[in-house]
């Protein structure tokens, strides 16, 4: 039974997780045009606010805090810097915003409220008293179960076209080298079906400067395809299926809110006499529904030649490559009563040991995809050729950056600083190119 269950969470990793990074050598530089599609957006049709979300008390930026429009699905969600960018169209400027985050009072908004430049948002903590909790479960391992046993009542059964932000980076020490950006459509099947989702590329720009990756060629197989794997309630096999739920040791940590609901802290690691790599983490579990409405975990790394196969497709000879971390997050958002992917967050750090140089090399690619907007749809799959391939490499199918406005209209995640710094520096080049 152990071995079929490793089996299972190698299969999800292959197919999944930040996977198969592929090692060799390669002398490629900078490419030219992006890809675009010719129906570009009219940019007179939106207003765009930026500003950071952070702690009232403290002012500690609060990452990946969600801000989505009143009475729409359009939403968007600060990077790791607290920072922002919302794109409303001018027909809905009269709205609201509602601001959230784990553990903070829910905050809504005028947009009349919001600026072009450096809005600043600050959240409340919550404090949760006591007489607020009316059940609170004896028996962790029975919570998970009644969770996944839910998942048909508390997850969208209707199919949805979903318009989402990707963006890989991969870095070697400190330095980015490697940026890929993409606006994807997605084809989200329902919670239930064993239909796999489907996305269509719109939209993308990359910059990839191999000459800094010490003759090493990282290529990260899967795009948005990870970040879409990475949805845990529409495939539990990433993490927990009935069989395998007994590796694993829960526990019931705390409560929390988000929105004004109570939200259940579990815990979870794998038991001591299971060998194979499994995960610890927190979820986060609604406790009226029993929907999961976030979770954070990592893979446990240990055994560095098991973590080694689950990521490495190949590498060159004369180096051992392994992963130091793999972490993951994933949120879910609410509506009318169902939960539907929203955001997640992939990042594996890999140490690369030569025989014969005296200095190793750490290298870090971190994978992010947020949804931006979507509508129940009863269209058709994309066609077939129109598709990403499941094992798409996207530095392969994008090359170029563009102006500093190339995303119209589409919400994006603003990039961090040194990501934000990496692009001015392309765009130098790109303008000195053309003189």
């Amino acid at each position: 039974m152990k071995t079929q269950n490793f089996q299972l969470v190698k299969k999800s990793f292959m197919l999944s997780v930040i996977i198969l990074i592929c090692m060799g050598f390669s002398n490629a530089a900078l490419a030219s045009p992006p890809v675009v599609k010719s129906n570009q957006p009219d940019t007179l049709t939106y207003i765009q606010f930026k500003g950071s979300v952070s702690d009232q008390e403290s002012r500690v930026p609060l990452a990946f805090a969600s801000l989505t429009l009143k009475g729409t699905n359009i939403a968007t969600i600060t990077n790791s810097e607290g920072e922002f960018s919302l794109k409303v169209p001018k027909n809905l400027t009269e709205g609201k915003v509602s601001v959230s985050f784990l553990g903070y009072k829910n905050k809504l908004m005028n947009l009349s409220e919001f600026k072009p430049e450096k809005t600043k948002i600050e959240l409340e903590q919550l404090v949760i008293a006591l007489n607020e909790i009316t059940v609170f479960p004896k028996d962790p391992e029975l919570l998970i179960r009644a969770v996944m046993n839910k998942r048909a009542e508390n997850y969208f059964s209707d199919q949805t076209l979903m318009s989402a932000f990707y963006r890989e980076t991969i870095k070697k020490r400190k330095t980015y080298v490697s940026l890929s950006e993409a606006v994807v459509e997605i084809h989200k099947q329902p919670y239930m079906s064993s239909r796999l989702d489907v996305a269509q590329l719109y939209k993308a720009r990359k910059s990839t400067d191999y000459n800094r990756l010490d003759t090493l060629t990282f290529k990260l197989q899967g795009g948005p395809y990870t970040n879409l794997y990475l949805d845990i309630m529409k495939n539990p096999e990433m993490i927990f299926t009935d069989d395998m739920i007994g590796n694993y040791e829960f526990n019931l940590e705390n409560i929390t809110k988000i929105s004004d609901r109570l939200i259940y802290i579990l815990g979870f690691k794998q038991r001591s006499f299971v060998s194979e790599p499994l995960y610890y983490g927190r979820l986060y579990i609604d406790t009226e529904s029993l929907a999961i409405t976030s979770a954070t975990f990592n893979l446990n790394v240990e055994n560095k030649m098991m973590a080694s196969d689950m990521f490495i497709k190949k590498k060159p000879l004369g180096a051992k490559v392994y992963p130091t971390l793999a972490a993951y997050h994933i949120d879910y958002r609410e509506k009318d009563g169902k939960w539907y992917y929203s955001y997640s967050r992939g990042q594996v750090i890999f140490k690369v040991i030569w025989n014969k140089r005296l200095f190793n090399t750490v290298y870090e690619s971190t994978i992010e995809m947020a949804v931006t907007d979507w509508e129940k749809t009863n269209d058709k799959p994309i066609k077939l050729a129109e598709r990403m391939k499941t094992n798409v490499v996207l530095t392969d199918e994008i090359s170029g950056f563009a102006d500093r406005e190339f995303w119209g209209e589409y919400n994006v995640i603003e990039p961090e600083k040194p990501i934000e710094s990496a692009i001015k520096k392309i765009q130098k080049k790109l303008e000195k190119a053309k003189m």
